[in-house]
């Protein structure tokens, strides 16, 4: 669009604005080693630290950064200096000046059409991601005989199954999730550094909603790290028998 419209821009001032993003860039990639290493335990963490670093690592900073890049290039294509044109003499003159001119708004305008479009788009992305990290809605249970009986055929489509128990006033989240290789997980929806935050699925796996820290499938139910805080549980060949001792132990987790 540059090349083909004649679109003069001031290079000296892209740069800068370029260079400016990719600072911004630069950082969020260092947060993000920052984040990998607290959430493996290299460095200390808590939930406070991760929930700063989690937005940067998630790039909703560098969704509004990206905005208002686009913005600035904007005014600095609309703001453009050039050097007067002398008047054209004939006729011929004139009129190539004037189609040069017409033609050199035509791909300004696809410019600007373009970066609005890219920037709905990635709009729409970003609140779709948001309502995506929704926590869904848990499935209350009930204790029988101090025990709840989850059947098997509700767990085995490798979804996240997110349920809740009052113990003492306070309402557990727990849920259930088919591994890799077919077993069942029973976790808590907490962890042990960013607390009863909760925990979503996403096609790309289970996402921590406070740190967006990613968890491999197949680490699902492993204590350490941003992983769920394992549930103890009994596995049955068509049911998983939860103990209401084993939740209300866990309630510790999500007491604020």
């Amino acid at each position: 669009m540059f090349v083909k419209g004649s679109v003069r821009v001031n290079l000296g001032k892209f740069f800068r604005v370029t260079s400016v993003i990719l600072i911004f860039v630069a950082v969020q990639l260092v947060v993000s080693g920052l984040h990998e290493l607290s959430e493996n335990g290299v460095l200390p963490s808590s939930r406070r630290e991760m929930a700063i670093i989690g937005p940067i690592v998630r790039n909703d900073l560098f969704f509004f950064v990206t905005i208002l890049a686009l913005a600035a290039l904007m005014i600095l294509f609309e703001m453009k200096r050039r050097a007067p044109v002398p008047a054209p003499i004939s006729n011929a003159e004139r009129r190539k000046a004037t189609w040069s001119a017409r033609r050199e708004r035509l791909w300004m305008a696809s410019v600007y059409a373009s970066s609005f479009v890219f920037i709905i788009l990635v709009t729409a992305e970003f609140i779709y991601a948001k309502s995506v990290s929704a926590l869904s809605p848990a499935t209350q249970v009930s204790f029988i005989h101090g025990e709840v009986r989850i059947p098997l055929a509700q767990v085995t489509d490798g979804d996240l199954h997110r349920y809740v128990a009052t113990e003492n006033g306070v309402p557990v989240r727990f849920w259930l999730y088919r591994e890799p290789d077919g077993s069942v997980a029973t976790v808590l929806d907490a962890c042990e550094i960013c607390g009863p935050q909760g925990f979503y699925r996403t096609s790309n796996g289970v996402i921590c909603k406070n740190c967006a820290a990613p968890i491999n499938p197949q680490a699902v139910g492993r204590s350490g790290g941003c992983n769920p805080i394992p549930l103890k549980a009994t596995v049955t060949a068509d049911a998983v028998l939860i103990t209401e001792a084993e939740v209300a132990a866990g309630s510790r987790y999500f007491q604020q």
